[in-house]
């Protein structure tokens, strides 16, 4: 966690762009990348350096070539405001984007764009980037997250965040493990990439000591898709952070390209798709029409994940309540083909406040494994009322939550198989399913039990009120009484 101290410094330079005429938060946050990647480039070559001067060999791939020691960190942030942002603009901004290492991080600065429009704000920003730490990456990533709640808190296209709080849930529930592939076709700023890396780093550590599982971690564990490059910018400088050298964070409008290329490629899918919207059928990939004919792109989404898993693949995905229970061929299609044709595991209904305040639309996680031979047998449904944080616009933490609940339930599904309809999570027998036309709403399965209420007799409390009246009206007598 970051100290109160760095995040007050963290405010202190969000407040300089603001009051410097940048108010935008993602450009904010987008120049903020651009500068502590310029500083990373400079503590590479450092290492570098030092490693070349205990083993008394060369410098093993230069970031920097002696001609260009003016552009490192070290060296243009001590020079006056002015020749700072002559350099930064002028040549620094040009040679990251004719960086081609062959990494992701670099391939997404290739149109990176220098915005900060004064010498005294890069300035000011620079010796406030300068005085924070960034030898350590638990802080670094989490001087990220701090950042990337900051757009949430903003506004502005906030919705592409799911809440780190339901993210950690999902993971918690699929349990990445080391050999997995992971993949997120809809990856925004990478919060399940980043959160499924910081569950197998802490529950796996001694499998990540084996060097041939801590390249597959580092450089194939990772995969994240999207069509906004400021989004894989960001997201790929929150994987940087939090300290995996080389993911596959790649831009794919997944949707129209379809699956052809990574067909059963995954082992695990972790995904928020966005679902406000519907695509022209024309432009949708035709890998994806022949699952589904639709132009939903919540089960066009549903359909892609489908393809992309392998056989014994497992996936965690939140969709709008709609896919639950929507009457058109096509949701009861993919329902259908969920439940009977691959292993639909869990759905978990989540409060509709979840998204607030960007979005009230009532969601669930489905949890299945793509078996291609069926397996369903009985379907968990937990019914999630509080998640610790108040369901308004303002989302203030509140002491009641069921998530812990949710994670004591599902690690032992075996007990559940007694629980009555009528309590929080149930487990539903495929047939139940198959009997109500795949319907999977929650409110289908679940029982209600009603308190007998006993009513007093309606002529008493007419009594009663006739009485009231009588005083009311003797009340206002006297009071008559005594003003005239």
């Amino acid at each position: 966690m970051i100290t109160g101290e760095l995040r007050s410094r963290i405010d202190r330079i969000w407040d300089a762009f603001w009051s410097g005429g940048i108010s935008n938060p993602l450009e904010v946050i987008e120049q903020i990348t651009y500068l502590l990647f310029i500083r990373r480039l400079d503590d590479i070559q450092t290492l570098a350096e030092k490693k070349a001067r205990v083993t008394g060999g060369e410098i093993a791939r230069p970031v920097f070539r002696p001609n260009q020691q003016h552009l490192r960190w070290s060296q243009f942030k001590n020079s006056s405001p002015e020749v700072m942002y002559t350099t930064v603009a002028g040549q620094v901004f040009p040679f990251l984007r004719g960086l081609g290492d062959g990494t992701t991080y670099s391939g997404h600065m290739k149109d990176a764009r220098f915005t900060i429009p004064t010498p005294a704000l890069l300035s000011k920003v620079v010796d406030m980037l300068a005085d924070i730490p960034m030898a350590d990456r638990d802080t670094n990533g989490d001087l990220y997250e701090y950042l990337l709640a900051k757009i949430a808190a903003a506004g502005v296209n906030g919705q592409f965040r799911t809440p780190r709080h339901i993210i950690d849930l999902m993971v918690r529930m699929t349990a990445p493990r080391p050999g997995d592939e992971i993949c997120d076709p809809a990856c925004g700023t990478a919060g399940f990439l980043v959160a499924a890396s910081e569950y197998v780093r802490h529950t796996h550590a001694e499998a990540l000591l084996d060097r041939a599982q801590r390249s597959q971690f580092h450089a194939s564990m990772f995969h994240g898709y999207d069509f906004d490059s400021t989004m894989l910018r960001i997201g790929s400088m929150n994987m940087l952070l939090h300290g995996i050298d080389s993911p596959d964070i790649r831009y794919r409008d997944s949707l129209s390209e379809g699956a052809s290329e990574d067909a059963e490629k995954y082992t695990l899918i972790l995904a928020n798709p966005p679902f406000a919207g519907s695509l022209d059928y024309e432009a949708t990939s035709k890998d994806l029409q022949r699952v589904v004919k639709t132009k939903k792109t919540e089960l066009l989404f549903l359909a892609l994940f489908l393809k992309l898993l392998k056989p014994g693949g497992r996936a965690a995905v939140i969709v709008p309540d709609g896919v639950l229970f929507g009457s058109s061929k096509a949701h009861k299609t993919l329902r259908q083909t969920l439940v009977e044709d691959q292993k639909l595991d869990a759905v978990v209904k989540l409060p509709s406040g979840v998204f607030r305040p960007y979005a009230g639309v009532s969601t669930a996680i489905l949890l299945f494994t793509k078996t291609n031979s069926g397996g369903t047998d009985d379907v968990w449904f937990y019914d999630v009322r509080a998640d610790g944080f108040s369901l308004d616009d303002k989302r203030n933490p509140v002491e009641a939550n069921d998530l812990p609940d949710v994670l004591t339930r599902w690690g032992d599904l075996a007990g559940e198989k007694d629980r009555a309809r009528t309590e929080q999570s149930f487990l539903v027998p495929k047939a139940d399913i198959v009997a109500q036309g795949y319907d999977l709403s929650l409110n289908r399965y679940k029982e209600i039990e009603y308190d007998e209420v006993e009513h007093r007799p309606p002529l008493e409390i007419i009594a009663d009120i006739e009485q009231l009246e009588g005083e009311i009206a003797q009340g206002l007598a006297k009071l008559k009484a005594t003003l005239s």
